[in-house]
């Protein structure tokens, strides 16, 4: 695979450069469960943060559609 840059809200996210898809992705998770984001009641949503909340522009979103939202800030 080859290196994907991340756009600048995402990199304030996870504070990388290039990365690959994967590594992205296992960032992402890490920050997710540092901050305590998955929702207690139903543990595949996750509730976003400002810095979340400011990359996908949602209070709430589902594990699936993290994925989702985060690919669309790789180029």
């Amino acid at each position: 695979m080859n290196p994907l840059t991340p756009s600048p809200t995402l990199a304030a996210v996870i504070d990388t450069g290039a990365l690959q898809r994967t590594e992205g992705t296992k960032n992402i998770w890490e920050y997710n469960k540092k901050h305590d984001l998955q929702d207690p009641k139903n543990r595949r949503n996750i509730n976003s943060d400002a810095k979340l909340r400011h990359l996908f522009g949602k209070d709430l979103v589902s594990m699936f559609e993290l994925i989702k939202l985060f690919l669309t800030q790789l180029k």
